[in-house]
């Protein structure tokens, strides 16, 4: 529970133009639906914070509903109260910077680039190749 910061600037854009509206709560949910992802929230938006609360089956899917929504352009904090049935270790958050590779986050994160696997699963759908990872762009990083 609690605020995530995200870059406004970077994401994907829901509407596919650089002068969009700010963000709708109805386009935010469709684009979780869009991306499977489970829980039950309700999604508001006031500025540039994106509020989501409601329930979640697992932690993992708290964390990707919390990184599907502030990783859209125009989103610079996701404000969250989504509960889970069952508590497991929250994963850590890396922000990518200019130059990243999922093999350099993993070197970071884990002292082993070749993992860089697990983080690519640890962020699916929202990634759908490992090479297209864009600065700014928020990632989970699962403990091993």
């Amino acid at each position: 529970m609690g605020f995530f910061d995200f870059v406004k600037d970077a994401g994907k854009s829901l509407w596919g133009d650089d002068d969009a509206p700010e963000a709708s709560a109805e386009a935010i949910e469709k684009e979780v639906a869009d991306l499977g992802l489970d829980g039950e929230v309700k999604v508001e938006v006031d500025g540039d914070t994106v509020k989501i609360a409601g329930a979640a089956p697992s932690q993992e899917a708290r964390e990707k509903l919390i990184l599907a929504a502030g990783n859209l352009k125009g989103v610079a904090k996701v404000d969250e109260e989504i509960a889970v049935e069952a508590a497991e270790p929250e994963a850590k958050f890396h922000t990518v910077e200019k130059g990243d590779t999922l093999w350099a986050v993993a070197e970071k994160a884990y002292g082993n680039g070749s993992k860089y696997q697990t983080i690519f699963e640890a962020n699916k759908p929202m990634l759908s190749h490992p090479d297209k990872i864009f600065p700014g762009q928020v990632l989970r990083i699962p403990a091993l």
